[in-house]
């Protein structure tokens, strides 16, 4: 992980960079397996798939299939990636999910491809705002929402040392936002402050993280003070950070491409508790959009556009 490398993988999408990370990690992992559903070329895996085909393995469409084989290949102590497009990853398969990694815990890294609404061009079929709701509710199962493409490789790598199963959410597409500069401490289990504030704390997840830094700069040449919270793990959530930001500021917008019957929303809600006079906003998406559409169009039809936070940071504020 490198300034070059960081801006490649911006250009390509996290999609494609996860391809380009297995490829790395083959060469020094004996025991890493990748396992898709016919998305080799979706998920940036071809050139892996020709160079070391004895550590792929192809399930056709098959979602329940792949989630039973990545548990049997982990009991006998492989490392395993699944990876497929994000609501077949774990709607699909969630009786799988539930009883191999969770009720079991075979140790698999599952890896959902292009989440949120970023596929709104094939119909909402493929767009997906219900997969934390229901992984979220399986035991011993972590779950993390990168913000750009290096930080999906360092997800990744860090699910493959993690001690329980680990699902990485990819959100965006191509071109997506960089927002980190080069190499960092990447934690499980603890947010980010990316920039400090008093007025009011943004609690956001996923790629919206760069709408939370462009709208805060916008508004700073104004002279307010917005503070950034930036949750790449949602599961388990800090609420211990949340609510120190909270006490300070007594104004919450949260910000996620998710649903918002249960996203990152009712865990910043856990985290008040206690805490008189905080005023909220949430920014979420709580409805299927119907139509098909622009990611950007998309976006803006869910409430999310930088318009959206700027309107509700100044009503709060």
């Amino acid at each position: 992980i490198n300034e070059r490398n960081i801006k490649i993988w911006s250009t390509i999408g996290a999609r494609a960079t996860l391809g380009i990370a297995a490829l790395e990690l083959a060469k020094t992992m004996d025991n890493l397996m990748v396992l898709t559903c016919d998305v080799s070329t979706s998920a940036g895996l071809d050139r892996y798939r020709k160079t070391y085909p004895e550590k792929y393995l192809d399930l056709g469409i098959a979602e329940q299939n792949m989630i039973g084989v990545a548990a049997g290949l982990a009991s006998e102590n492989f490392n395993v990636i699944t990876t497929t497009f994000a609501p077949f990853q774990t709607m699909r398969c969630c009786e799988q999910i539930k009883v191999n990694l969770g009720y079991m815990k075979q140790k698999i890294c599952m890896v959902g491809l292009a989440s949120g609404l970023v596929l709104g061009t094939l119909g909402y079929t493929h767009c997906c705002i219900e997969d934390i709701g229901i992984l979220r509710s399986i035991p011993n199962l972590t779950i993390i929402s990168p913000a750009d493409s290096a930080e999906a490789v360092k997800a990744v790598l860090a699910g493959l040392k993690h001690k329980q199963s680990l699902y990485v959410r990819l959100t965006g597409g191509a071109n997506i936002s960089q927002i980190y500069e080069d190499d960092y401490d990447f934690k499980i289990g603890k947010s980010i402050t990316l920039k400090e504030g008093s007025d009011i704390t943004i609690a956001v997840t996923g790629t919206q993280l760069k709408n939370a830094i462009s709208v805060s700069e916008k508004l700073g040449e104004e002279g307010m003070s917005i503070e950034i919270l930036y949750f790449h793990t949602i599961k388990p959530f800090d609420h211990q950070s949340l609510r120190q930001s909270v006490k300070k500021t007594k104004k919450l917008v949260s910000l996620e491409e998710l649903s918002a019957h249960d996203g990152i929303f009712n865990q910043c809600l856990r985290s008040c508790i206690g805490i008189d006079g905080v005023k909220y906003k949430q920014m979420a998406i709580d409805d299927f959009i119907h139509g098909y559409g622009s990611y950007e169009d998309l976006c803006k039809k869910a409430g999310l556009s930088d318009n959206d936070l700027e309107r509700n940071i100044r009503e709060l504020i």
